[in-house]
């Protein structure tokens, strides 16, 4: 693949990656998903993104010191979700830009993100969300439309700084107390209702009634995004009021009813 004409102005390098296609049936993107690179150093993830063969690449990766490098232009479909699904779309990577954010991730001591990469990081995602028009509460993480898989890019991203830019969804999460909660092996209505509630956020998770590794594993990635003050996958009763108090502030056309 050629070099090619990057789609954003503060764009200061072009790394052309061969890993990409077409959106499905001319999908446009209206989501932006965000992850960690989780490799030990920027050398080695950009050459697995921008590699023949490696399988994967996404739009732009965001350096430490906030360069950003665009290696796949936006009207085409990177490769970064893999298999994902939000809202009831399970191409995620057709109907999203895929940012890669350079950090080591929990596999390799998971250091916190430099306030100048997060800059960085609101600058590119506004002006995406401008151009596409990318409403709020569909800039994700890998995590949320991949939950079994991932956990990127994790408790430590600042949803809440992004969020004070206009990025993101978010409400100060509930506060961790003590009371009655629904875990692991839980059969009743309201675990439906949890899963019903998680399923109108967006979140994939099956409707069942049951609170079984699947449904836990939701959990976890929605207290990874909006409750990282405990990530143990209990549905407690701050992780129960932070997600009604998203869904009360979702725009009427955000919210999904899932048809599983």
């Amino acid at each position: 693949m050629r070099t090619f004409e990057p789609d954003s102005s503060i764009v200061s390098d072009i790394i052309p990656s061969p890993n990409y296609g077409e959106r499905s049936k001319g999908r446009q993107p209206d989501m932006i998903v965000l992850h960690y690179t989780g490799m030990p150093d920027v050398e080695g993830a950009l050459a697995r993104l921008c590699t023949a063969g490696s399988e994967v690449s996404a739009h732009y990766v965001v350096l430490e010191d906030g360069r950003i490098v665009q290696c796949v232009p936006e009207t085409k479909r990177a490769w970064h979700a893999g298999v994902s699904s939000w809202a009831g779309e399970d191409d995620v990577n057709s109907c999203s830009i895929g940012i890669e954010i350079v950090n080591r991730g929990h596999d390799w001591g998971y250091p916190e993100f430099p306030l100048r990469q997060i800059a960085a990081v609101i600058a590119l995602c506004r002006g995406i969300m401008l151009r596409r028009k990318v409403p709020s509460h569909r800039v994700l993480g890998h995590s949320d439309v991949a939950p079994a898989r991932k956990k990127d890019p994790g408790e430590k991203f600042p949803w809440h700084s992004l969020a004070n830019s206009g990025v993101g969804h978010w409400v100060t999460p509930a506060p961790v107390v003590r009371g009655e909660t629904l875990m692991l092996g839980t059969i009743s209505d309201e675990v439906l209702s949890l899963q019903q509630a998680l399923a109108r956020y967006g979140y994939g998770v099956p409707l069942t009634g049951k609170y079984d590794a699947a449904t836990m594993e939701v959990v976890t990635a929605f207290q990874r995004h909006f409750r990282p003050a405990r990530l143990d996958g209990v549905a407690d009763h701050s992780t129960l009021s932070t997600l009604q108090a998203l869904l009360a502030s979702l725009p009427t056309e955000g919210t999904t009813v899932a048809s599983k």
